[in-house]
């Protein structure tokens, strides 16, 4: 590409992200979070693709919404693309499968919780294209992405971040632009590990409570309506552990992967983290113990139980121990 035409495209992609709107956007990856996240932009633009590496899903979405399956190539002709995948190293592949279809200033907006490091490539990878990357994390749950009200964390360049918020805005309830490329994937990172720490300590309380006779969803009352309250003692105890119903959303060895990812941010800054640090060792200890894939987050209990022979659910026998 000569000086000329480098010029030419990096004024078209700053006009396209600083102008106009988006009418074409497309997801990339429809599991348990993007399935319904992509239902919400249907309506909001003159084209709305999905594909997904099962198709069955893809046609499934489509039947179900009113979105356009495609095969990916014809899901790189859009004017904003979202990826929901599982790691970087899926969307790292899916970008060089890309390179010969992008067009010139799309946004790809990568919502998987992902690597700091990846962002900072894949947004180089994609500039050299003159196209944008950001990496735009969720948390929420399935119930949020349902609901279209995620907390979106956004790292990357702000003219793309104003470009792809007409698509983002379909299922979000707050969007934060937290700093430059792979901020977004920081902050999700360390904002799992926090919740995997309320999640572990309350485990091992409610486990010292039912050791003394007291029921944890009696407990749990009193906890939520309490100083020692969490996300976890109101949605992720009650609904998924004390009734030992495990519901397979985000799954446990994703949960340590981004615990993982926290701590290598943490050592990169040298700073003491030994709370984080602990419980990431626990979450990948638990998710050892299953195949990669098959259990909820939640089910990181059964570790703890094994080791207190203390059961989280209301049922007690006659010592109150796990049965």
């Amino acid at each position: 590409m000569t000086d000329n035409q480098n010029t030419n495209s990096a004024a078209n992609l700053a006009a396209n992200a600083t102008s106009g709107k988006p009418t074409s956007v497309s997801f990339l990856g429809l599991g348990a979070m993007g399935y319904p996240m992509a239902s919400h932009l249907v309506g909001h633009f003159d084209s709305v693709m999905v594909w997904n590496r099962s198709a069955d899903k893809a046609h499934a979405h489509a039947k179900e919404f009113g979105s356009h399956a495609v095969d990916f190539e014809q899901a790189l002709s859009a004017n904003i693309i979202i990826s929901c995948l599982p790691t970087s190293q899926q969307v790292a592949e899916l970008i060089e499968r890309a390179k010969l279809h992008l067009r010139v200033g799309s946004v790809w907006v990568d919502c998987t919780s992902g690597v700091p490091d990846a962002a900072h490539k894949a947004a180089a990878t994609l500039k050299e294209l003159d196209c944008y990357f950001i990496d735009a994390p969720v948390s929420g749950q399935t119930t949020g992405a349902i609901a279209g009200s995620l907390t979106v964390m956004v790292g990357g360049d702000t003219d793309a971040l104003a470009y792809a918020k007409p698509a983002i805005n379909c299922f979000a309830g707050l969007i934060e632009h937290v700093g430059s490329s792979g901020g977004g994937f920081a902050v999700k990172a360390v904002n799992n590990t926090l919740f995997a720490v309320n999640s572990w300590a309350l485990g091992e309380g409610l486990g010292v409570l039912k050791a003394h006779g007291v029921k944890p969803s009696s407990a749990l009352e009193c906890i939520n309506h309490s100083s020692g309250q969490s996300f976890a003692s109101k949605v992720t105890f009650p609904d998924r552990i004390v009734n030992r119903s495990f519901p397979k959303t985000f799954t446990l060895d994703l949960m340590a992967k981004d615990c993982g990812i926290a701590i290598d941010l943490q050592q990169q800054a040298k700073l003491p983290a030994p709370v984080m640090a602990a419980v990431a060792s626990f979450m990948r200890a638990a998710s050892n113990q299953v195949p990669a894939g098959s259990a909820d987050f939640s089910e990181f209990i059964h570790f703890l139980e094994n080791w207190t022979n203390q059961m989280i659910s209301d049922d007690l026998d006659e010592n109150n121990a796990i049965k």
